[in-house]
């Protein structure tokens, strides 16, 4: 897939054309005339420009453990003050965090500054910041200026994304965020259309991207029963995290539970995410982890066997790794240590 990247669009998130303007902030490209708002809800055309209505706007924020976002192989057992807003630039019918994300209404959130937040994290301790519970490309103009400042700071940046960036996004990213967990929620393009309204097409690219672009990256894929939980599907989608990323790239897989508009479905059984989990293995997937569930989550060594970082839910137990590498036979260990 080939895409022009226009250079005005890394500094103003639109292009103009005809009548209306392009918002280049996501793959919908959404076609803008004058007083219309996009997809998201969030970004609209006022007077020829691009309005970020949620431009310093959170309804959503917490210190929460990185493994929480999920990332298990970035800053383990360290803390990320986590931010999102209203809006969201899908409509997945599971959603669980649909109170903000499906919602339009921008009166309830509340104002806050780079600067606050950037203070905020130091005081708190932590080391990253995290700009998720919503899609936060639709935000990334704010998230850029925190992103920005933060780093002056020592502190990180990490994207919990359902992968629609845009190319020109990506690209203005580099050397703003640090990492990613992506959800690549299934391998049907027409369920990506009809039922999350976005484009599976657009998110395999973007991964892609990031792997390319030297960005830290972990794929989240949760498992709907009935939807997305078939072996073909399974295989697909470990088989293109081995080959088209790289084996070493860690896969979340994680339970459904009913939410939102999806009540008439069970969680997912432990079986499932097992079968899952042997698939990916299959694949030759060297850390492989299961969401939502008491399961094991303990990161091993994929050369010797060691376990190198022990977990229990969010909680880091025991963590072996020295200077990156594995204690016992001396392997770099893949991930972002300090």
């Amino acid at each position: 897939m080939s895409i022009r990247i226009d250079e005005r669009a890394f500094r103003d998130f639109y292009r103009k054309e005809a009548d209306r303007i392009v918002c280049t902030l996501c793959r919908h490209y959404c076609k803008l005339k004058d007083g219309q708002v996009g997809i998201c809800g969030v970004n609209g055309n006022k007077g020829g420009r691009l309005k970020k209505l949620v431009y310093g706007k959170i309804s959503a924020l917490n210190i929460d453990p990185v493994e929480k976002k999920p990332l298990y192989h970035f800053l383990p057992a360290s803390s990320a003050l986590s931010i999102g807003t209203v809006g969201c630039n899908f409509r997945c019918p599971f959603c669980q965090n649909w109170q903000i994300s499906q919602s339009r209404e921008i009166e309830g959130s509340h104002d806050i500054s780079p600067q606050e937040l950037v203070s905020l994290a130091l005081e708190r301790g932590c080391e990253s910041i995290a700009y998720t519970y919503n899609e936060p490309t639709i935000f990334y103009p704010f998230a850029k200026d925190v992103a920005i400042l933060a780093r002056e700071h020592g502190i990180k940046n990490i994207f919990v994304s359902n992968g629609m960036e845009s190319p020109e996004v990506i690209e203005d990213m580099k050397g703003v965020i640090d990492a990613f967990n992506i959800d690549l929620k299934s391998f049907d393009e027409e369920y990506y259309k009809k039922v999350l309204k976005g484009s599976l097409e657009g998110v395999l690219d973007t991964l892609k991207r990031l792997k390319e672009g030297g960005f830290w990256v972990e794929v989240t894929t949760l498992i709907v029963p009935g939807d997305n939980d078939s072996d073909e599907e399974l295989h697909k989608i470990a088989a293109f995290i081995a080959e088209e990323l790289d084996p070493f790239t860690p896969w979340h897989i994680s339970a459904f539970h009913p939410d939102y508009k999806v009540k008439d479905k069970l969680p997912t059984p432990i079986e499932t995410l097992n079968r899952a989990r042997e698939i990916g293995r299959s694949h030759s997937l060297a850390y492989i982890y299961m969401g939502n569930v008491l399961g094991d989550s303990t990161t091993y060594c994929p050369a010797c066997g060691l376990k190198l970082i022990e977990r229990r839910g969010y909680t880091v137990v025991r963590n072996h790794i020295s200077r990156g590498r594995c204690p016992a036979c001396d392997r770099a260990i893949e991930g972002v240590w300090s």
